[in-house]
């Protein structure tokens, strides 16, 4: 599918939507996922990712969140939004929900699903509107008590050998517990940083010394998400 331009509140931005195709998609309409990039960016990587939850039943848009200025100076910004839970990039996503729960092909219903910087804003948006979300090897907010009280049911994948989130698994899922949040949240032992999908591209260069591709943790992982957004954006839609 083409890239598109979606209204948000400082005027536009890009994304990439992916839509259901196939003889076994139907004709809709579909519940929605917000798929929130990584700290590289809309790549071709996060477009697959897209194209991966459109395969599920699901139309899915990727938003650019560095399309609006020179990279690094949406990289400050969008890195800001993620330590203080509030400015441009989560008003985007905000922005990105609305699009997709209006669109004629979508439900309504709608869930988001990020990857490391991306599962970190996604995880600070868990109680803002949306029905699900995915918050794959996501840093935990500040004073996350108080910034996931009220927060949608939240499935989370960790790496038992990503260095700089050490324990960040076990710390998600007895706080989620002690709020009465629904949750799944598992780490794999063995996996590192980044070990949903391989990074190709510009960005094959990060592994393994930044991330890395584990594909037994990949497989289990995907499947618990895509059951898990089944239940809260299929299952009690219907």
């Amino acid at each position: 599918m083409p890239d598109l331009d979606f209204p948000v509140p400082a005027g536009t931005l890009r994304g990439y939507v992916a839509v259901p195709s196939g003889p076994d998609a139907g004709s809709g309409p579909w519940p929605g996922v917000v798929v929130v990039h990584e700290i590289f960016g809309l790549t071709h990587d996060i477009r697959a990712q897209a194209d991966r939850f459109a395969a599920q039943g699901y139309v899915a848009l990727a938003p650019d969140l560095f399309a609006w200025g020179s990279t690094p100076k949406c990289l400050m910004a969008t890195l800001k939004a993620s330590a203080t839970g509030h400015g441009r990039a989560l008003d985007e996503l905000d922005a990105a929900r609305d699009y997709l729960a209006a669109r004629d092909d979508c439900t309504g219903q709608v869930g988001i699903a990020g990857f490391c910087l991306g599962g970190g804003l996604a995880m600070l948006l868990a109680p803002k509107g949306f029905r699900v979300a995915a918050v794959n090897y996501g840093h935990l907010p500040r004073s996350p008590k108080t910034a996931l009280a009220g927060a949608c049911p939240i499935v989370g994948s960790y790496g038992g050998r990503d260095l700089q989130l050490r324990g960040a698994a076990a710390k998600l899922d007895g706080l989620l517990t002690e709020l009465g949040v629904e949750h799944d949240v598992k780490e794999y032992r063995a996996a590192t940083h980044g070990f949903l999908f391989p990074h190709t591209g510009k960005t094959k260069w990060t592994e393994p010394w930044l991330v890395r591709y584990d594909a037994d943790a990949a497989a289990d992982a995907w499947t618990r998400i895509f059951a898990f957004f089944d239940t809260h954006l299929k299952e009690e839609a219907s």
